[in-house]
Order: structure tokens, then sequence, then C-alpha cells
């Protein structure tokens, strides 16, 4: 459920995963974990999120994507955790 969660990998990746490290189980039985836990555990991963800073500055940037050039905006606190992108 870890992987589910924290990576955003589909149910049947994390089958395989599990299975490459000798665990058999269906993406089904995974699925009704996640139900079951998966809120309590996204909260926790939520909390533990760093909190943005009271300083941030917007970084400015073209980019070149399939040969045409656009702006890539990025709002950055004063400890360089990436508030929010727009492009």
């Amino acid at each position: 459920m870890w992987l589910y969660h924290r990576f955003a990998l589909s149910l049947r990746d994390v089958e395989e995963l599990m299975l490459e490290r000798g665990t058999e189980v269906s993406h089904e039985t995974i699925h009704q974990w996640t139900r079951r836990f998966g809120p309590v555990y996204a909260n926790a991963l939520r909390r533990c999120r760093p909190k943005p800073g009271d300083k941030w500055h917007l970084d400015e940037v073209f980019v070149k994507i399939q040969g045409r050039q656009r702006y890539l905006w990025r709002a950055v606190d004063q400890d360089g955790n990436v508030l929010d992108i727009l492009l």
C-alpha cells in the first residue's frame, strides 16, 4: 500500500513488485487494503510534507516543447520547496 500511495503506481504494478519480492497477492487484495487502510495512510503522508515557508519567489523559465517555446513558472519557498508549477 505504501508503494501505491507514495509513488502513484497502479495496483497491477504493486502486484508485480510484491511478486518479485516473493509475496504472491492479487491486485484485488491490494485494492481492498487500499480502501481499508489507505485514507489513514494518505493523511499521514500529507502531514509529513514540509510546510511552506513564509517567503517565496517565482521562477520564470523558457522551455522548448515539441519545437515551441513555452513559459514555465514555478513558485518556490525560502527552503527550495516547489509550491506550484504552471506551464
